[in-house]
C-alpha cells in the first residue's frame, strides 16, 4: 500500500518536472529572442528561469535514484557481483544518502521558515517576490529522496538475502 503511495507521488512529481522542464525551455526561448532580438529583458524572467532550474534539479534528484542513474564509480561497480552491488548500496544509503538527506531537511526548514517570516523577495529591482516558495522545494525534494532511498534500501536489503 506505502510502495503504490510512493510510486504515485515519485510519478505526479516526474510530470511536475517534466512540466517545469518543458516551461524552462520555452521561457529561455522567449528571454533569449526578446533579449537580443528586441533589446528587450527582464530581471523577473531570469529569476524564473532560475526558479524553475531550481525545480528540476531538485525534484529530478529521487527520480534519478529510481531509475539507478546517480552518479557512481561505474568502473569497479559493475565487475561486482550482484550481491556486492546490493551492500554496496545498502552501505551508501544508510551512511550517506539518508544522513545528509535528514540534514538537509533539518537545516533548510530553518532557512525556508526565516524566508518565509521576512517575506523575502529579490535584492533586484523588478525581480521577484516570495522567494520563500522556491525555497520550500528544498526540503519537500529532500523528503522524496529520503523515501525513495528507504524504497531502495528495502529493495537492496531483499536482494542481498537472497543471493
Amino acid at each position: 500500500m506505502m510502495l503504490r503511495i510512493l510510486y504515485k507521488i515519485m510519478k505526479y512529481i516526474t510530470y511536475f518536472t517534466a512540466v517545469t522542464l518543458t516551461l524552462l525551455v520555452v521561457l529561455v526561448v522567449f528571454d533569449a529572442t526578446s533579449r537580443y532580438l528586441f533589446s528587450h529583458g527582464s530581471t523577473a524572467l531570469q529569476e524564473l528561469e532560475w526558479h524553475f532550474f531550481d525545480i528540476v534539479i531538485l525534484f529530478s534528484i529521487a527520480f534519478t535514484l529510481r531509475h539507478n542513474a546517480h552518479v557512481r564509480v561505474d568502473i569497479f561497480y559493475e565487475k561486482f557481483s550482484p550481491k556486492t552491488q546490493a551492500f554496496i548500496n545498502i552501505v551508501s544509503t544508510l551512511f550517506f544518502v539518508l544522513p545528509l538527506s535528514f540534514l538537509i531537511i533539518y537545516i533548510s526548514i530553518d532557512f525556508v521558515t526565516m524566508s518565509f517570516v521576512q517575506n523575502e523577495t529579490s535584492s533586484d529591482p523588478g525581480g521577484l517576490q516570495y522567494r520563500w516558495i522556491v525555497k520550500a522545494f528544498m526540503p519537500l525534494a529532500f523528503v522524496f529522496l529520503s523515501l525513495q532511498a528507504l524504497k531502495e534500501l528495502r529493495d537492496n536489503i531483499k536482494k542481498w538475502k537472497s543471493l
